[in-house]
Formats: structure tokens, C-alpha cells, sequence
């Protein structure tokens, strides 16, 4: 899945020893909000210190972030995992940032052929149709 937004909030990196391995961990959260009519936030956490330092997430920074969620249960009760996969910067469709260079003329468009009109599809025949709509 993806989602794209401004960071609002970069929390605090949390690490420790894994009880199974003994291996260190690294996890950090951050929140997102997304540009729509009626903002979205989503928390989601990147795992492993060299993901962090590679993505390197920043306050304020408008990205597009590519996730897996998976739940899990504890005690009794899910919680959601949001684990970020792919950080990229927040990039705006082609069609929207064209150049006004590259758009034609208004009156370019009058020396192109006019487009094909509507055929009629009105039965010629004197045959009446019996359909009610």
C-alpha cells in the first residue's frame, strides 16, 4: 500500500536486544498527514537502524511512503503494525506539472480537423418501438 503526506511528527527511536536471537533492534514512528479535503494521520514505524539512516525522515518533509500492515495480537487485544517497506519524496503526477511551454496555443486548436459528430441512432424505419422506457 501507499500513502503520500507531510510529517508532522518524528517520535523517538526505540531499540533493544531480542529475547529469541540476542540481536539488537532499532525502530523509530513517524506521523503523516495526508493534503486531502479532511486531512488523514497515520502512524507508521521504519525497523532496523540502517532503514532509518537511509531513509532519513525529516519534520515538515512531504513524502510518499510504500507499507505493509499486519496485525498482532497481545493480552487479548490487536493492535496494528504499519511498517514502512520504501520512503521516497512526494512527487506530483506528470499531467499536473507540465510546463506552460509544452501546452499549445489557443489557437492551435482551431487548424486541428473537428472531431466526428454524434451518430444517431433514431430508427428511420416507420416501425414504432413498444419498449415502456
Amino acid at each position: 500500500m501507499e500513502i503520500s503526506g507531510k510529517i508532522i511528527a518524528v517520535l523517538e527511536a526505540r531499540s533493544g536486544q531480542s529475547r529469541t536471537t540476542g540481536n539488537m533492534w532499532m525502530s523509530q514512528e513517524y506521523v503523516l498527514e495526508t493534503s486531502e479535503q479532511y486531512p488523514k494521520r497515520i502512524c507508521f514505524n521504519v525497523w532496523g537502524e540502517d532503514k532509518i539512516k537511509q531513509f532519513n525522515i525529516q519534520n515538515g518533509q512531504e513524502l510518499t511512503v510504500s507499507f505493509d500492515i499486519n496485525a498482532r495480537e497481545y493480552q487479548g487485544r490487536w493492535y496494528n503494525d504499519i511498517r514502512a517497506w520504501k520512503v521516497e519524496p512526494f512527487s506530483v503526477g506528470a499531467p499536473a506539472a507540465t510546463p506552460v511551454s509544452q501546452v499549445p496555443a489557443a489557437d492551435s486548436f482551431a487548424s486541428q480537423p473537428a472531431a466526428p459528430s454524434a451518430t444517431s441512432f433514431e430508427s428511420t424505419d416507420s416501425q414504432t418501438d413498444d419498449l415502456p422506457f
